[in-house]
């Protein structure tokens, strides 16, 4: 019943998102029929719109070898097929990556397979996935189970290897299977699986990412770098028999620990096979005394809390749900972790869109509806001078007009000196731009190729890693002098705006680079790890530094990348909320003082004259109820804090009634 929860969950989550989606739509609308459109603000909710159309909730499972990850995704998302649809028998079966996902854009589903012999190239995984001839492809067909099992026992296939070249490709031999031949041995076949397939949860924006154990976390920085970072959920796998071994507690510390970040990624910890624990002479009692003090132990090892800890069976779980046995079912205790899932997954990406899109589109909407409200009071304020006169109204008309027109160029002027400011913020955004050009980036990285091409000893590619991100750190603190400097002129500008619109004060938005200077944190503490390890490592130090830079850089130009698009939407975007607060009272007064002209000049009797003024009235009624249509929608709670709400409020009742 959990993962049916949980299906719910994602099924109201996108709901929610296509429910923004064509609010947005209809607001963009809305602003074009009332001429209160720019350019700047329909790129800013077209990027609304890309963040809600490309969204998607991942959930990592991380672990040593033979933790039961595989057999936990089975027993989680795979049950319905009767059968273990991913290969997880005893043995280390998930030899590679393996990410599963819908792919809308095939009509297939499929198994795409990057040979292991890549790894010698520099170039990182993503970048393989923009080359799909590199790709080994099999056919999938969801209606055969057979025929889905024997596909995926291909991710697991392994191929025998000279260790020089094993080690050549990142591995450490002692990991390995030896074929029985002298000097060769068995490695994983694969360096990467991508699976698309259409299930349900995957169908709704689900992905999943199964990872091998620390030799291939290890090898393949980019999971550490880039993948697991992207998660909302990491399950870290630990075996109940054995607690926290060496090995778990060197994954933890090196590759899931620094992830923790309570607003888009949840730890959480299985302690899986705690059927091994079960005894039947000893008692339940005694068993369950014996599970919490090892979930207990755990969370005081990992820096958990003991709730996060969840321990389970992933194999009697599997088999309680393919016999429908209820009873063995909850023994398994597998229910906790997908209620925990329930609870965090969807909750954390409900509160990424409120504060990426909600919030920013809200702020546009609650401009606009106070403007209408202005100009609404103005217009009955007006029709109430017109109504109660006792002679005719043109004179008082001709005022009116003259008094809108005035007021009217007034926010021109205004409009004017907003876009002076634009111009000038936009010189601003240049020069942050300025401070991390894409060139200076680029000299950075052919210094440091060349150094770690030309070192041969250990000291000599530390310090190679170590000049290149104070390089990088020097360009992020100019960054940071000059948002500084952009920021003190923003906040000029809007102070004078609050000043004359006391009706209208807006905070005034800031350029924070703190978020990059902490991905350049990590990815720094990420490549001292690698230099530390160089000493142990047997691989080939050149080539495994090269691959490492490879992926490293690769990220690198990725945070280069968001900080100049960052910059350059700030700097487009800073000034928007006064621009269209500016633009819609100057549209809005356009229109009043060209209906008012029209009433002035036609010679009308006053009751006619008020009677058109009474219908303008009307329109402005019906534009303030379509804003606040699509404020409701946009201030409406997300469904997982609705639900919240709701629970809580039942609760808050019963209290009630109880003391009653």
């Amino acid at each position: 019943m959990s993962m049916e929860r949980l299906s719910q969950q994602v099924d109201a989550y996108v709901t929610w998102k296509r429910e923004l989606m064509r609010e947005i739509t209809r607001y963009r609308s809305w602003l074009i029929s009332n001429r209160l459109g720019s350019e700047a603000l329909d790129k800013k909710l077209e990027r609304a719109m890309h963040l809600l159309r490309t969204d998607h909730i991942t959930l990592a499972f991380v672990g040593e070898f033979s933790r039961g990850k595989t057999e936990l995704i089975n027993s989680l998302f795979f049950s319905d097929y009767g059968q273990r649809m991913l290969p997880s028998q005893v043995g280390r079966t998930t030899m590679c990556p393996t990410e599963l996902f819908f792919d809308p854009r095939s009509e297939h589903s499929y198994i795409r397979l990057l040979p292991i012999e890549t790894r010698s190239a520099d170039a990182s995984i993503s970048q393989f996935k923009r080359a799909p001839e590199q790709w080994l492809n099999i056919a999938l067909d969801p209606s055969d189970p057979d025929n889905m099992v024997e596909a995926f026992a291909q991710v697991a296939r392994t191929k025998p290897m000279q260790v020089e070249q094993a080690i050549q490709l990142g591995f450490y031999p002692e990991m390995l299977e030896s074929t029985g031949k002298p000097g060769q041995v068995m490695v994983p076949a694969w360096r990467h699986a991508l699976v698309n397939i259409d299930h349900p949860l995957l169908r709704q924006g689900l992905r999943i990412l199964d990872t091998p154990g620390l030799n291939a976390l290890g090898s393949e920085p980019e999971l550490t770098l880039s993948m697991l970072p992207n998660a909302q959920a990491i399950i870290f796998l630990l075996s109940a028999d054995t607690g926290v071994t060496a090995s778990d507690m060197e994954i933890w510390k090196q590759h899931i620990l620094q992830l923790d970040d309570p607003d888009h990624t949840s730890l959480l910890a299985v302690l899986n096979k705690i059927d091994v624990l079960w005894d039947d002479l000893a008692g339940e009692a005694f068993v369950q005394e014996s599970i919490h003090r090892i979930q207990q132990t755990t969370a005081s090892q990992l820096g958990l809390k003991t709730a996060d800890v969840l321990p389970i069976s992933a194999k009697q779980a599997l088999l309680a749900k393919v016999r429908h046995d209820p009873e063995l079912l909850a023994r398994s205790q597998i229910s906790g972790l997908e209620d925990l899932l329930c609870e965090r997954i969807v909750l954390q990406k409900e509160r990424l869109i409120e504060d990426h899109v909600v919030m920013q589109v809200l702020d546009l909407l609650k401009g606009s509806q106070n403007m209408l409200n202005q100009r609404l009071q103005q217009v009955t304020a007006q029709k109430e001078l017109l109504s109660n006169s006792h002679q005719d109204n043109g004179q008082t008309l001709f005022e009116l007009t003259a008094k809108t027109k005035e007021e009217h160029n007034l926010h021109h002027k205004r409009l004017l000196g907003l876009k002076t400011n634009q111009r000038l913020l936009k010189r601003q955004g240049d020069l942050l731009r300025e401070a991390i050009r894409p060139e200076r980036l680029e000299g950075h990285l052919e210094v440091v190729r060349k150094n770690l091409t030309g070192s041969w000893t250990t000291i000599g590619i530390n310090q190679a890693i170590t000049n290149f991100f104070a390089s990088i750190d020097e360009d992020l603190q100019h960054l940071a002098d000059e948002a500084e400097m952009a920021n003190t002129m923003v906040a000029a500008i809007y102070r004078r705006h609050n000043e004359e619109n006391p009706l209208h004060c807006v905070d005034a938005p800031q350029f924070n680079i703190n978020r990059h200077l902490r991905d350049l944190k990590q990815l720094r503490e990420q490549a001292d790890q690698f230099r530390l390890q160089l000493k142990t490592l047997l691989t080939e130090q050149g080539v495994l530094a090269r691959r490492f830079f490879a992926t490293l850089a690769q990220e690198v130009i990725g945070l280069h990348q968001r900080l100049r698009q960052d910059a350059e939407q700030w700097a487009n975007d800073a000034l928007m909320p006064l621009m269209q607060h500016t633009l819609e009272h100057k549209q809005l007064l356009e229109t009043h003082m060209l209906k008012l002209k029209s009433l002035a000049q036609e010679t009308q009797l006053n009751r006619q004259r008020s009677e058109q003024l009474s219908r303008y009235h009307g329109e402005l009624l019906v534009q303030l109820s379509q804003a606040n249509g699509m404020l409701k929608v946009f201030r409406r709670p997300a469904p997982v804090q609705r639900q919240k709400k709701v629970v809580n409020l039942l609760a808050s009742l019963r209290t009630e009634g109880a003391r009653d």
